[in-house]
């Protein structure tokens, strides 16, 4: 899976595409950990508009990026979602815990 990483005034984006499954995870929690480290951002923003599928493995990255945030006490967004993707976050409720920006 792709994954681009932009910074500016310190916030960390982060550009997801393809699918988002257990398979193609490998190494994306350690790599966006390794560049919040480096950065130190006060805002992650999650483009998803690449993004064609997604599972719970999504989630998980979401919610650990969320967990790692807090930790630095800052924020975290989802933007650019497409209709499967939006669905599998709306039916776990990820929108009362992450802002997601469609």
């Amino acid at each position: 899976m792709p994954v681009a990483y932009a910074t500016h005034n310190r916030i960390l984006t982060i550009s997801l595409s393809g699918d988002i499954d257990h398979h193609s995870v490998k190494g994306l929690l350690h790599n966006a950990e390794q560049e919040i480290d480096a950065v130190l951002p006060r805002q992650v923003v999650v483009d998803c508009s690449g993004v064609t599928f997604m599972d719970s493995s999504g989630i998980a990255i979401l919610l650990r990026l969320r967990q790692r945030m807090d930790e630095l006490s800052g924020t975290i967004q989802v933007t650019g979602l497409n209709e499967q993707p939006a669905r599998v976050l709306r039916a776990a409720g990820i929108g009362r815990l992450i802002p997601i920006q469609q």
